[in-house]
């Protein structure tokens, strides 16, 4: 599942847009937890289907089995782990760090404060989004790790890998799962039950590693979704650029300890900037945390690289080597923009790509998760058959004869 010979193959981030009739049954909740337990086995055949005639090759189950549970990308985890509280915000203590995209909210206060950001620019609004112009009220509770951190998902994780098996079975495919990181997870909440923060974050790592490991032993590809890696920097404006790199060195140990004994050959990471339709102006630049980013246990790496705050970072591979016998998985199109890039630019992606990694250390993908951050589903659709066509010209070009 790791270098190829032959072509460019193509996959993505992992969100995909549910079917209408699916969504109305989440917005019902919990009252129509059958209807959606009945409904999801299909909607995960339907979505491989849309997938392969997209010309995908390394799929997903959309990520519905997750939609089903919650309605942000990483409420999923909170009904397969214990150890954490809810907690009335203390006024009088200090939060444990800024909000999202914080070095940029000075510089875009009217934007922050409309709440438009939320939403997106022209993506759908599902359950818990707000609507343009609604500015979320003031967060009145606060994750606190109050207990052991456990992992109690086992049977979820198993629906997981039970319906996509069951999706992808006889197809000439293979598919992923994504699963949240263990910064993502942990690194939010305040730790009021270790002796430390270092114990806390280990443990939080100990814990997914068993819903990772669910994952790999089914011949699986483990996709560990990791924004946190890069975003850390918006979440503390008050670092400097060494400080980062010295708490993103103890992050990638958290990590590494999160899928130790795991394959890493199916392990991809994927790191972005938040996919959060926003200022990104103050983005730490890839170039300055690329080198730690490669000493993570995985066999692929999928990086933001479509967009227009990113799409240049293909150079910084000229300089940071990436280590023999991984792949670069980076974003040719875009979560960012309803437009649909040209199979011309994607093609000219890959190829830049190539000549900085190589041709059989590359694979196509999507900067994030498109199915709830683009304006209509034919919109995603059309942009995965773009990056297919792309890597179909790419390879052209890279294998000529």
């Amino acid at each position: 599942m790791n270098r190829t010979t032959d072509r460019i193959r193509t996959t993505h981030g992992g969100n995909l847009p549910r079917p209408e009739d699916l969504d109305a049954l989440i917005a019902k909740g919990e009252p129509a937890r059958a209807d959606i337990d009945a409904r999801v086995p299909g909607a995960v055949a339907e979505v491989v289907a849309k997938q392969l005639d997209c010309g995908v090759d390394i799929l997903n189950d959309g990520e519905y089995v997750k939609a089903a549970a919650a309605t942000h990308y990483h409420g999923y985890i909170f009904s397969r782990v214990t150890g954490w509280e809810w907690l009335p915000v203390d006024a009088t203590r200090q939060p444990k760090r800024a909000g999202v995209g914080a070095r940029d909210r000075a510089d875009f206060p009217g934007f922050y404060a409309s709440g438009l950001w939320l939403s997106g620019s022209g993506g759908p609004v599902r359950p818990g989004f707000a609507t343009p112009g609604e500015v979320p009220p003031e967060r009145t509770t606060v994750q606190v790790c109050t207990g052991p951190v456990t992992y109690t998902g086992q049977a979820a994780i198993a629906e997981d890998v039970r319906a996509l098996k069951a999706g992808i079975e006889g197809k000439d495919v293979d598919g992923f799962i994504a699963a949240l990181g263990p910064l993502s997870l942990g690194a939010g909440a305040r730790n009021e039950h270790y002796d430390s923060d270092e114990s806390y974050m280990m443990a939080v790592a100990e814990a997914l590693r068993e819903e990772y490991k669910a994952v790999t032993d089914a011949g699986l590809v483990l996709q560990i979704d990791e924004p946190e890696f890069a975003t850390t920097w918006q979440y503390n404006p008050e670092w400097t650029l060494e400080e980062l790199r010295r708490y993103l060195r103890f992050a990638v140990e958290v990590v590494n300890h999160a899928v130790e004994g795991l394959p890493s050959e199916l392990i991809r990471f994927h790191m972005c900037w938040g996919s959060g339709h926003r200022p990104h102006t103050r983005d730490v630049p890839l170039r300055d945390i690329a080198d730690l980013l490669v000493t993570i246990d995985a066999g692929h790496y999928a990086v933001e690289s479509g967009n227009v705050r990113h799409a240049h970072e293909w150079r910084v591979w000229e300089d940071v080597k990436l280590p023999e016998g991984k792949v670069l998985v980076p974003g040719v199109v875009s979560h960012a923009t309803d437009l649909v890039e040209h199979p011309e630019l994607v093609a000219e992606r890959l190829v830049n790509f190539a000549s900085v990694v190589g041709r059989e250390n590359l694979q196509a993908g999507t900067d994030c998760g498109i199915g709830s951050r683009v304006g209509h589903a034919e919109i995603v659709w059309a942009k995965l058959r773009a990056m297919s066509d792309g890597a179909a010209l790419a390879t052209s070009r890279l294998w000529k004869a």
